[in-house]
């Protein structure tokens, strides 16, 4: 027998009904354009744009958000994007795309209940607009945070790559003579003694680092907490890579000797922390490079301080510090599509779920990811690094 849909209708609760024409919308996004001097990444290339818009979604892109990785308001224009001028109706819409944090000034354009994607970056992340975010009821998403069905971030897997070798480039940049380095060639000479490079954690990031640096030649230290990430690491690259737990006698003696240093050991998704105290810095040489890959979610040394890509670097106890959130903007245009091929299926998604909300409800991945729900702070490590309280996001979630 054949149900006509006024019949089919009466057959589900009010409730479901609702959910059914929630689904039914079209999601409006606005990318703003970044402040150049600090972040040239975007979330999606036109490419992305495209994907988005054919799903019957409206992406508003800003003038000039894409002139930093050589993308042109023309090319967004045809894959579908709306070009805007002002800055306030791109802050206007349901979800609003960004890659560094929303500062007081964006929180303040967006409309209540909205919601905004964006990294975490805790050093710029401020306490102002989170409390802001929690007057108007914003759902806040961190990139850092989201999962995916293999319980993986995929977000940072794609920029660890990236970072990683970004990372060793920096290196051989800031041995350099011209950039105030000892003058060392990051790569084998014959009859000379190899570059030493520190790798302080065995995650993707350490992997593709310790890769690129070998390489180039350079001898290679890993050190990491976890026994199976050495164990993987030794693995893909051979008995040639030295791996060691975090030891305080070893690593004193690695770090006495090292070249570079280059750290990324994360805990904003575990609650142990890992802190290179400035008396170890001190015992570096002088002239060593320090590369913190931390330093968005606090830093893994006493002596970081959060700089950005206009000036990246400072010395301390003669040690040059190299401590950017973003150093994947180095090369923003791969980043770039990175992200792009990330978020353009995201969006689609939560356009299939009909909301932010529905999407953080239905997905535990996705759900892992919100910081702020409905205004609730729902990220107790986030919370505590700030002195805030939060909340259980499972008890706000409807049908708990």
């Amino acid at each position: 027998m054949k149900i006509d849909e006024r019949t089919k209708k009466t057959l589900f609760p009010e409730e479901c009904l609702l959910r059914e024409i929630v689904r039914d919308s079209n999601l409006a996004i606005g990318i703003p354009k970044e402040d150049e001097s600090y972040e040239t990444r975007l979330p999606l290339t036109p490419e992305g744009v495209a994907i988005v818009t054919e799903e019957g979604h409206k992406v508003y892109v800003e003038r000039g958000a894409g002139h930093s990785v050589s993308y042109s308001d023309m090319q967004y224009s045809e894959a579908g994007a709306i070009i805007v001028e002002e800055k306030a109706e791109i802050f206007n819409t349901d979800i609003v795309l960004k890659i560094a944090p929303p500062t007081i000034k964006e929180v303040g354009m967006m409309k209540d209940g909205s919601s905004v994607l964006s990294t975490l970056q805790l050093n710029n992340l401020s306490v102002e607009s989170i409390k802001l975010m929690k007057k108007k009821h914003l759902n806040a998403i961190a990139y850092e945070l989201i999962k995916d069905e293999q319980k993986a971030f995929p977000v940072m897997s794609s920029i660890s790559e990236i970072e990683g070798n970004a990372a060793i480039l920096v290196a051989a940049e800031l041995m350099n003579t011209k950039n105030g380095g000892k003058g060392l060639l990051l790569g084998g000479v014959a009859g000379i003694s190899p570059v030493e490079i520190v790798i302080l954690g065995a995650g993707v990031t350490g992997i593709v680092a310790a890769k690129a640096a070998m390489a180039l030649g350079a001898q290679v230290k890993v050190f990491d907490h976890d026994i199976k990430k050495l164990r993987k690491i030794q693995d893909m690259l051979g008995q040639h890579v030295f791996t060691s737990v975090i030891h305080p006698t070893v690593l004193f003696k690695a770090f006495a000797s090292a070249d570079a240093i280059v750290a990324n050991l994360r805990y904003i998704n575990d609650s142990e922390r890992f802190m290179v105290s400035e008396d170890l810095v001190k015992t570096m040489k002088k002239g060593a490079i320090i590369i913190d890959m931390s330093v968005d979610q606090g830093g893994c040394f006493e002596t970081s301080e959060c700089g950005t890509l206009l000036h990246p670097t400072f010395e301390k106890h003669g040690v040059i510090h190299y401590c950017v959130p973003n150093i994947s903007a180095r090369v923003a245009r791969t980043a770039s599509m990175a992200f792009s091929n990330i978020f353009a299926p995201m969006i689609l998604k939560i356009g299939r779920s009909g909301s932010v909300s529905l999407a953080i409800a239905e997905s535990s991945g996705f759900r892992n990811g919100a910081y702020l729900y409905g205004g609730v702070l729902v990220n107790h490590l986030i919370a505590g690094y700030y002195g805030l309280s939060a909340s259980d996001i499972h008890l706000l979630l409807p049908g708990f």
